[in-house]
């Protein structure tokens, strides 16, 4: 009887290896696209229409649009006068309604020199004569040329005490403008001061100007009467309307800058002459349109592009821009309103990602 010698059959250890290799494979697959398609936490909002300004901006020092400085006309005897509304001497800082007295001179012998009181009675008695002649003439009495001479001589007296009023005047010193006092040099009461000393500044800062310089691309885009919002730097949120007042038509050849001038009005002295500001000109503004935050917007293959969220998916939307702003952006197309705009976590995104918007 023969012998059969049954040896190894690998076959269904080569089907089983096979078998392990294929579920093993199919598993990580199973995990790389489990991990691939998890979800992603972004945050969003709804896309609204608003307003955008676009503005050229430019940096310069207030001025007071009414400032001067008091100097004596007439030397004298310094008396500095008290403040009504304080009941003390004015000082720095007092506001002063325009005709207010707030400093004298005494002059004894620049007075009597005047001869006020003569010239006065001058005049009165020119006037009488004047009137006298005028009934004279009108009966026949006297002749035209000796009412002219009589009238003559009254607008002469009448001049002279004008003249001595004015000379007068000279020993008192008014506000010229109602204002603030900024600065108030100090006299002992009593001090001979000269003639054109400066005994106060005075300034009206209710309204300011500032001079600013611009490129000259931007010239085309500065018109007069172009609002302007003024702001200081440690104020930035309180912002001052004002406009533009002048500009020069000529472009300085070396800096290639041209000059423009503004005005504000500083109604509540929040600004003082002095600061440094920045000036926002707004040469264009659109009302009723999309504005998103510029910090959201990604360059992908040459392309602006944002993420808005439908249905837990993360879709890439191409825009086309119009007018920017330092921090914001018009969208002229590729955004629609009520689009939900994911504005965090958006940086690793593609597009059809599996978002979760979290609140």
């Amino acid at each position: 009887m023969k012998k059969v010698t049954k040896g190894f059959n690998a076959a269904p250890l080569c089907v089983f290896l096979f078998s392990f290799i294929l579920v093993f494979t199919g598993c990580q697959q199973e995990r790389m696209t489990t991990e691939s398609d998890s979800t992603l936490p972004v945050r969003a909002e709804e896309v609204a229409k608003s307003s955008i300004q676009e503005i050229v901006s430019a940096t310069g020092t207030v001025y007071a649009v009414k400032e001067t400085i008091l100097k004596t006309e007439q030397a004298g005897k310094y008396t500095l006068r008290r403040n009504p509304r304080t009941g003390k001497n004015f000082a720095m800082g007092d506001s002063v309604t325009a005709g207010t007295l707030l400093f004298t001179l005494e002059n004894p012998e620049y007075v009597n020199q005047i001869a006020i009181d003569s010239k006065k009675l001058s005049y009165e008695s020119t006037e009488r004569e004047y009137t006298k002649q005028q009934s004279v003439f009108e009966k026949g009495g006297i002749t035209l040329s000796e009412v002219k001479n009589a009238e003559k001589a009254q607008i002469d007296a009448r001049y002279n005490y004008e003249n001595a009023k004015i000379s007068l005047a000279k020993l008192e010193i008014r506000a010229p403008f109602s204002g603030i006092i900024v600065n108030l040099p100090h006299f002992t009461s009593g001090q001979w001061v000269e003639i054109n000393t400066e005994v106060a500044t005075m300034m009206d800062y209710s309204r300011l100007y500032a001079e600013l310089t611009l490129p000259g691309k931007e010239m085309d885009h500065i018109q007069r009467n172009q609002n302007v919002a003024v702001s200081n730097y440690s104020q930035d949120k309180q912002k001052l309307e004002g406009t533009v007042t002048e500009i020069s038509p000529a472009i300085d050849p070396t800096s290639r800058m041209f000059k423009i001038k503004i005005e504000t009005a500083n109604k509540d002295l929040l600004l003082k002459p002095g600061m440094f500001v920045r000036a926002d000109i707004i040469i264009q503004e659109k009302q009723d349109v999309i504005v998103i935050p510029k910090d959201i917007i990604l360059d992908r293959r040459g392309y602006k592009t944002v993420y808005v969220v439908q249905r837990g998916i993360a879709l890439e939307r191409r825009l086309e821009l119009g007018i920017e702003t330092s921090d914001s952006v018009e969208v002229v197309k590729g955004l629609d309103p009520g689009d939900s705009l994911i504005i965090e976590g958006f940086e690793t995104l593609r597009n059809r990602s599996r978002v979760k918007v979290i609140e």
